[in-house]
């Protein structure tokens, strides 16, 4: 047997917050501001948690987390994101310029056996000369924001077959 949802106002809301609600509804920007009012107005309609996480994709602990962060504020602004630093930059100290700098020259002027630079070597390389690591993916990544093309080494000349004549005369008679 389910358990018979809290009322409304056992979970601290208010006619004046359905209204509240309604009106942010109206006024969201924010897709995720959205999704956190239509959560709570269901649950202000008497709705369970279960069923307004259910309608808005929400999980039911997170319906849980804003309704208890609305009712504790009674402000919208509860309701939005706090702001966050976001993902720290990797390997700073490595520079395009620097980039550049080491394409300049040849592997083979560095000591290493080739003469041609692969990601995961000039990765490397780097890493060795400015004592700052960095993964290939990301060196890929900020070659690719300096308009640079990475193209993989042809081992094998690109020749012409020496009877292509020939054989282009096969494949067409008929």
């Amino acid at each position: 047997p389910m358990r018979k949802a809290l009322a409304p106002a056992e979970r601290g809301l208010t006619r004046y917050d359905r209204t509240r609600l309604r009106r942010a509804l109206r006024r969201a920007e924010d897709v995720r501001v959205y999704q956190r009012a239509q959560a709570l107005l269901l649950v202000a309609e008497g709705y369970t948690l279960a069923q307004a996480a259910h309608v808005t994709g929400l999980s039911r602990p997170t319906v849980y987390f804003w309704l208890k962060r609305y009712v504790q504020q009674r402000r919208m602004e509860a309701l939005r994101d706090v702001p966050r630093r976001g993902r720290p930059p990797a390997a700073e100290r490595i520079t395009p310029e620097q980039i550049l700098l080491e394409l300049s020259s040849p592997p083979s002027d560095w000591g290493y056996s080739t003469h041609i630079w692969t990601v995961a070597l000039l990765a490397r390389h780097l890493e060795w000369r400015y004592g700052c690591p960095i993964n290939p993916h990301t060196l890929r990544r900020r070659m690719k924001a300096m308009g640079l093309r990475w193209k993989r080494p042809r081992y094998v000349y690109s020749e012409k077959a020496p009877h292509l004549p020939q054989k282009k005369e096969l494949l067409s008679v008929g």
